[in-house]
């Protein structure tokens, strides 16, 4: 098991024709991924050649459905192109839409998570690394090589430490993996994500990554506190953030006392989730727990 994404997933690219979305077509090929094809406006017909055979374009989400049968894109577009491309996957009832591209202006994003909230379509990101269910499918920017499959799902804001916490569970293995972006507005949620491994029979504990900035990380351990009753281990950046200043992702900004990582520590301590100081100690925990079960 793994959720959202698992070997019988069909893939296709929007932008697979342009330098990003080819090479990194290429990686989720060469990790398993079943690419079913690529959409490019204007492009239908054209075949794109990979290591592992070529791919068909087709010039909309739309018609690459109908025709590969896809229930994945990943969308690897300029910024100014995103809503239009994830509006067409929404409209065209794509089930999962992977939105990798940063920078996409906040008015575009809300525009596009409004469609997606009367469709049946579940958007990751934007400004995301994607999500991976080792040894199943990858799809977006996750490095396939350093972890195996495996019993602990993980959930994270930051990219680079979803790829660290990754490898320092490599000795254990992820059922999957889902980084879902630290924008101010992003689809597929930490709360979303914990309902899904809690209900998930093949995930037996979960480790959440969260940041400075707003009140997702408060919201998800009232969460955890009603719903879930697998162990949760957990990690919070920016610790040595100074106040009132963004970092990094346009989402961490704190204000006050508001979103700090010592109150966000505190919520998810408050319902029994135990904290790491730092992510070596984060997976530290996470070890110790897996090594009772």
């Amino acid at each position: 098991m793994a959720i959202f994404l698992n070997s019988d997933s069909k893939v296709i690219v929007q932008g697979m024709t342009g330098s990003e979305g080819r090479k990194h077509t290429q990686r989720m090929m060469n990790a398993g991924t079943r690419i079913v094809g690529g959409v490019t406006p204007g492009k239908g017909g054209q075949v794109v050649e990979f290591q592992r055979g070529g791919a068909p374009v087709f010039s909309s989400v739309s018609e690459a459905m109908a025709a590969t049968g896809a229930n994945v894109t990943v969308i690897f577009v300029p910024a100014k192109f995103t809503l239009s491309a994830v509006a067409e996957a929404i409209e065209a009832g794509i089930p999962l839409a992977v939105v990798i591209t940063e920078g996409v202006p906040v008015k575009d994003t809300a525009e596009f998570f409004a469609l997606s909230q009367s469709s049946s379509t579940r958007l990751i990101g934007p400004n995301c690394p994607g999500l991976i269910s080792p040894g199943q499918s990858n799809a977006g920017i996750i490095p396939a090589d350093i972890t195996k499959a495996g019993r602990i799902g993980l959930v994270s804001k930051s990219g680079t430490l979803t790829y660290q916490m990754m490898y320092e569970l490599r000795d254990f293995g992820i059922s999957t993996a889902v980084g879902i972006g630290g924008d101010p507005i992003i689809g597929t949620t930490h709360i979303d994500a914990l309902q899904a491994f809690q209900e998930d029979p093949e995930t037996d504990a979960i480790v959440m990554i969260g940041e400075i900035g707003g009140d997702a990380e408060e919201r998800a351990a009232e969460y955890i506190a009603a719903n879930v009753t697998k162990p949760v281990v957990g990690y919070v950046a920016g610790f040595t953030a100074p106040e009132g200043k963004t970092m990094g992702h346009a989402g961490a900004i704190v204000s006050g006392s508001s979103g700090t990582a010592a109150a966000k520590k505190e919520a998810l301590e408050a319902a029994d989730v135990k904290v790491g100081k730092t992510p070596s100690e984060t997976a530290a925990l996470m070890r110790e727990i897996m090594t009772k079960l």
